[in-house]
């Protein structure tokens, strides 16, 4: 009797899941993320195929437009799979799009059994390519490492659901909860190791936003710097009202790929609308929203042109307007072992705040990281419905 089975027979988890079925999954999910920032707005998929308890081939969803994670692992199989088991993160696609049903390739190249982590969470076809498998005679088991599932890919699983961004708002203070001296300096306050962690989370989302304030203050980039690979840069948005940035700002004028959004308002003169167009700028108008950009409006037109992913670099009010709006899921906090003080130095959040404790932002599922002598807290927005 082939070992495997053995281990089928007498190694469960709590929760009854066999154990050689965890580990293929947990490597399928680590392949998975290999394609992180060069899939969105499609998901993060991983695939591996075993027989007798060997791995006979694996792949993963590496480029948006090209192969699924369950085609690229046949692809790269070593042997005939059929009869063979496969492991893939995500349900097999039951539709045409960019490429073919995998469900049907499936079926096709006669896969004994298939274990999935997360059902499709788009509700106009998820279980489709579940039932597609079972019809054709193939054994299939679900909800394996799917909470891990869900972690990986939790900028896919909103988009899918709401056609809307998933918003991380980016923030790096001192110990005392400051963001720049009283004079506006704010280079650096958190370390190298801080910074380099910055530019995995650009590479992973499809659009940073800031506001005006930052770009007048600090005339950044706003691209992705990674040692030792090239990353690929996320789309500039930059919230400004007035379309007051200046035509010579550097992240008008760059080599990218990538383009830049102004969101602006009806308080915008046409003609420097126009002028910024002429420089290859996207501009969207929004309602005014207390006198500024209605984000919520923002977020819908993002959304309709496929960025799924934002990671907002903004100022104190640009935050504070985000968390008042509800755009907002996850905050990433640096906080640097550092004291400079000052009553009017800024700070992360500030518009007219919070009136009343009880009414304060909670964060869910906080975790903490270190980077270098930094600290990074991360934790989900506590939203109706999910506390």
């Amino acid at each position: 009797m082939p070992w495997e089975y053995i281990l089928r027979a007498f190694i469960f988890l709590q929760d009854g899941v066999i154990g050689l079925d965890i580990d293929m999954m947990r490597r399928a999910l680590k392949l998975a993320e290999k394609g992180t920032g060069y899939t969105n707005p499609n998901p993060l998929v991983g695939a591996v195929i075993v027989r007798d308890g060997r791995i006979i081939g694996e792949g993963w969803h590496r480029l948006y437009g090209s192969d699924h994670a369950e085609v690229d692992a046949f692809k790269n199989a070593t042997e005939d799979v059929r009869g063979a088991d496969m492991y893939v993160t995500l349900e097999p696609c039951s539709h045409y799009g960019k490429t073919p049903p995998c469900a049907r390739a499936i079926v096709e190249k006669g896969i004994g059994r298939v274990f999935i982590g997360l059902t499709d969470p788009n509700p106009l076809v998820s279980g489709r390519g579940i039932q597609i498998l079972r019809d054709n005679g193939i054994h299939v088991e679900s909800g394996f490492l799917e909470e891990e599932g869900r972690r990986l890919n939790e900028i896919f699983l909103k988009y899918i659901t709401t056609e809307l961004p998933f918003c991380i708002m980016k923030t790096a203070m001192t110990l005392d909860g400051k963001i720049a001296t009283a004079t506006g300096d704010s280079k650096w306050i958190t370390g190298e190791l801080s910074r380099k962690h910055v530019h995995e989370l650009r590479h992973k989302v499809a659009g940073i936003m800031a506001g005006i304030g930052t770009v007048l203050a600090d005339d950044p980039m706003l691209t992705t710097r990674l040692e030792g690979r090239e990353g690929k840069d996320p789309v500039r948005i930059v919230i400004d009202s007035s379309a007051r940035i200046p035509l010579e700002s550097r992240l008008l004028n760059l080599d990218s790929e990538a383009g830049t959004i102004i969101a602006a308002t009806e308080k915008a003169d046409k003609d420097k609308l126009r002028a910024l167009e002429a420089k290859g700028a996207e501009v969207i108008i929004t309602p005014l929203k207390d006198n500024g950009v209605d984000l919520n409006c923002l977020m819908r037109e993002l959304g309709k042109r496929k960025i799924d992913s934002v990671l907002l670099e903004g100022g104190g009010r640009v935050n504070y307007a985000a968390l008042k709006s509800g755009i907002v899921d996850k905050v990433n906090a640096f906080i640097a072992p550092k004291i400079i003080g000052g009553e009017s130095a800024r700070t992360p959040v500030e518009g007219e705040g919070i009136q009343f404790m009880k009414d304060a932002i909670l964060l869910d599922k906080t975790e903490f990281y270190k980077f270098g002598d930094d600290i990074m807290i991360e934790g989900y927005i506590r939203k109706e419905g999910n506390s």
